[in-house]
């Protein structure tokens, strides 16, 4: 099992930049790629970002694409999310999820491939 814990969330003006952080534990060897969702009020989660653990190819959201950037420590297991230039669109619950099987870029988009999720860190960004 792997345990995922999420920092970083807050209260930011549109416009303002946020990093996201996820420190994962226990079976970290296990770990094949990571991602980030994210789930506002009414709205499914959805798909922010991906990488995989040791090739580091990463994935994004359209709509997030050239604004926000992943990347990982394989060495100290933790996983973060760099947010710019953000609006009031971006206002959501943000999750960190780990992957143990497959790594195909179609999977990774879903969260349904995903074995285990982190809290969440709630984000919001004032307009």
């Amino acid at each position: 099992q792997v345990q995922l814990v999420e920092s970083g969330g807050g209260l930011v003006q549109a416009g303002d930049s946020l990093r996201l952080s996820c420190a994962a534990s226990g079976r970290t060897f296990s770990i094949t790629a990571m991602g980030w969702f994210r789930q506002a009020p009414g709205k499914e989660r959805e798909f922010v970002a991906a990488i995989t653990w040791i090739g580091g190819a990463r994935y994004y959201a359209d709509s997030v694409k050239g604004r926000f950037t992943i990347s990982r420590d394989n060495v100290k297991n933790t996983l973060s999310l760099q947010m710019n230039n953000l609006t009031s669109d971006d206002t959501a619950v943000y999750y960190c999820a780990e992957m143990e099987s497959v790594t195909t870029a179609q999977a990774m988009l879903s969260p349904h491939y995903y074995d285990y999720w982190g809290q969440g860190t709630q984000v919001t960004v004032s307009s």
